[in-house]
Formats: C-alpha cells, structure tokens, sequence
C-alpha cells in the first residue's frame, strides 16, 4: 500500500437538509435518511482510493451488520481491510443532522473504535507504506500519548511520513495527550475549532504557531467556508474556496486531507498539496455524505487547471 489510513471507522446515520430543528414532540420531515460510510479513516481511504491511490484501512468494526456494511463498502471503493478487526462491541455510528443553512450536528457512540490502541501500528505492513495517516486521535480511549509517540517515531525512521488529524469530542484538556505526538508526525490536519480547543487562540496563524513549536515540520488549519491555513517554520499562506454549490459539509475535512496525501506521494511542497485538498473537500460538500460525490483522479486534475485558488502570503516570522 502506498498508504495507510489508522484510526477511526464509523457508519453515518444523516438526514437530508431540513429547514428546523424539530421541537420537543415534533416530526420533521426529510427527503432521505441515507446510511453511509463514515469515519476519518475511512473517508480519507475512499477519497485515496478515488484517486487511484493503493490504501489500506487498520482500524476495529463489530461484529454486527453495520460492520459488514463497513468494510463491503471499503472494499467495493477498492480499499485494503485485511488490517480491520472485529471488536466485541458495537460498530461506532454518528448521527448527522443537517439543518438548512447551519453547521452539522453530531451524536455519535464511539462503539468498537474503543478497542483500537498503539498496538495496532505495529503492523509490519505499516512500514511498507509511503504514508500513514492516523486520523480521529481523541475519539479512541485506549489510544493514548505514551505509546503512540515511540511507534510514530519508529515508522518515520523507516522513512514513512506520518499524517495526524484528530477529533475533539469534548471540552475537556486534550491538549496533554495531543501536544506531546506533534513532534512524532510530519503532517498536522485539524479543523480551526479542534486547534481552538486545543490552544485556545481563535486565530488560525497563532493557532499553528503553537503546532509548530510542538516539532511538528507543517501544520494545515481547514477553516470550512473561510479556506485553510497553511505553516511551516519558513512560509504560511492562507487558501480561499474553490466556487461550488454546498449541499452539506460531512466529511470534507477527510476529503481534504485525502487530497492533501495524494498531492505529497506526487511529491508537491505542502501549498500545492493544501490546493489539492481543497478541491477535493469542494468536491465532497456537493453531496450530503462523507464520499459520494468526490472527484476522482482524471476530475481532480482537471477542477485544478481549470480553476483559480485565491492564496495569500502571510507574514509569519
């Protein structure tokens, strides 16, 4: 595989954009209730997978049918699950309520990605990889700092660049167990409300400042419709949005950091990368799940010559 994609496997319960919330007692009605893949892990796999990317999947479903369902999708998108386990527990599912003209809103149960830990990077598949992307840290319990930072270590001194995104679920101090990883991994990805809770700075540049002085070499802040940062020691460049009709934004940050990797195993610098993510995470919130409408390669590439990313040089010291 050229890459591997870690982390967290989920099956999305969504509705169709309603114009309200329904009260208390109150039926509202939408036009599908769709069931679809989901989960960082996944998502970013699909998204690889569409790009004509070989990629693997190691992570923990059920043993019910929600985890049959899981990983028959994985495998009909072409992705790897020989590294996928079943767990005694329940596929991990979130509920997605999209509201006409708001943000998403999540309930999920965390399910069998409770038993995923550190040990399942010692697969020795793993350092075969070009990339391992770990992705949904702080929605698996037992995977914690003390054992994760020395396997991350070891897959980088194979060569191997390491991807980390994570997913925030509380307003509880996270940052003890997400600060000390950052100078384990090439590649930071979260959302501008992630790295808020995480550093407490609103603003994306100081936000990454803070990354940054953690040893991570690149941090990217996705910010939904307001762009992306993106910052290393020597350059930070902020990124618009690529013109597209919005239907719902489940999964577009996995969409980006698909793009993201794709743009590094062509061996682009990380702007051109960002630009590459972007057009994926466009392509991902024309649907209202997490996959169905993302571009492929030949589509992908064509989006890119045919539109112009607004970009700006940051001052960045």
């Amino acid at each position: 595989m050229d890459c591997y994609c870690v982390g967290i496997l989920v099956v999305d319960h969504l509705c169709t954009p309603i114009d309200h919330l329904p009260r208390a007692g109150e039926l509202v009605l939408a036009q599908e209730l769709p069931l679809e893949l989901g989960g960082c892990a996944a998502n970013a796999a699909i998204g690889l997978a569409r790009l004509g990317v070989s990629v693997g999947v190691v992570g923990r479903v059920g043993s019910d049918p929600f985890g049959d369902f899981l990983i028959q999708q994985l495998q009909q998108q072409g992705v790897n699950t020989q590294a996928i386990a079943r767990a005694e527990l329940p596929t991990s599912g979130t509920l997605i309520i999209n509201v006409q003209g708001e943000d998403r809103r999540f309930i999920h149960s965390i399910g069998a990605n409770a038993a995923l830990d550190a040990q399942a990077l010692d697969d020795p598949r793993l350092e075969q990889a070009k990339v391992v992307y770990l992705g949904g840290y702080r929605l698996m319990p037992r995977l914690v700092a003390k054992e994760l930072v020395p396997r991350l270590q070891r897959l980088r001194s194979r060569g191997v660049c390491v991807v980390l995104d994570v997913v925030i679920p509380d307003s509880s101090d996270h940052w003890s167990e997400v600060g000390p990883v950052l100078s384990a991994v090439d590649v930071f990805v979260p959302n501008q409300d992630e790295a808020t809770a995480l550093t407490g700075h609103q603003d994306p540049v100081a936000q990454a400042r803070t990354f940054l002085q953690q040893g991570v070499p690149t941090v990217v802040i996705t910010c939904g419709e307001q762009g992306a940062v993106v910052c290393t020691s020597k350059r930070c460049v902020r990124l618009g949005t690529f013109p597209v009709r919005f239907v719902g934004g489940t999964g577009s940050g996995d969409a980006f950091t698909a793009g993201f990797i794709y743009g590094m195993l062509q061996g682009k610098d990380p702007v051109q990368c960002a630009v590459l993510g972007s057009a994926m995470g466009a392509s991902c919130v024309r649907g209202v799940g997490a996959t169905e409408t993302l571009f492929n390669r030949q589509e992908l590439e064509q989006f890119v010559q045919q539109h112009q990313l607004p970009m700006e040089e940051l001052p960045f010291p």
